[in-house]
């Protein structure tokens, strides 16, 4: 697969998607700020904890995102080796599957939190998270698209979830330590 030719686009094509992510992104941070957070946790089978159980699935979505990444550069032929495209789609479908029990137990249990920098910046960085993503799956299958659309999208979720995971999983193992 190689690079769309560079064309002049406008950003009509991509109102909706943008649009949408914003709408996904307020309204998960509506509902994190107004929902009274139950303080139970759910989904933890397998783990000793909530806290492991987040921990884990959120390092297991951020290789895959670095696999997401290297995926990517290689469909657009910035390595010179070829990945097939299958490697790129079923990361990105199972990274985005971890993530969904984790921020099911955030907004269920947690809500959005402001008290502390770290919980703030990592509460916002997931509405952002699901906002960027809800805009790139609906600008996937538009071709008339500014052909930036897909990699700043993209490179915009990578982003906010590797701010997730410094704010989470890193945090966790540095300071609690690692458990399963």
């Amino acid at each position: 697969m190689t690079a769309l030719p560079q064309q002049s686009r406008g950003l009509t094509p991509l109102l909706v998607p943008l649009l949408a992510g914003g709408l996904a992104a307020l309204a998960l941070g509506v509902y994190g700020r107004v929902h009274t957070p139950t303080g139970f946790a759910v989904g933890v089978a397998g783990f000793s904890g909530a806290l492991p159980m987040k921990a884990w699935l959120t390092t297991g979505a951020f290789v895959l995102a670095i696999v997401q990444v290297v995926s990517a550069l290689s469909m657009w032929g910035r390595l010179g080796v070829t990945i097939p495209p299958g490697v790129h789609r079923w990361s990105g479908r199972i990274a985005f599957l971890l993530t969904i029990p984790v921020a099911f137990h955030c907004l269920y249990a947690l809500g959005l939190q402001y008290d502390v920098p770290r919980v703030l910046a990592h509460s916002l960085l997931g509405c952002f998270f699901y906002g960027v993503f809800t805009a790139k799956m609906l600008a996937l299958p538009k071709h008339d698209a500014p052909g930036w659309t897909l990699p700043v999208l993209g490179g915009l979720a990578f982003t906010a979830l590797i701010g997730l995971w410094l704010t989470s999983s890193f945090w966790f193992f540095t300071a609690i330590g690692i458990k399963v």
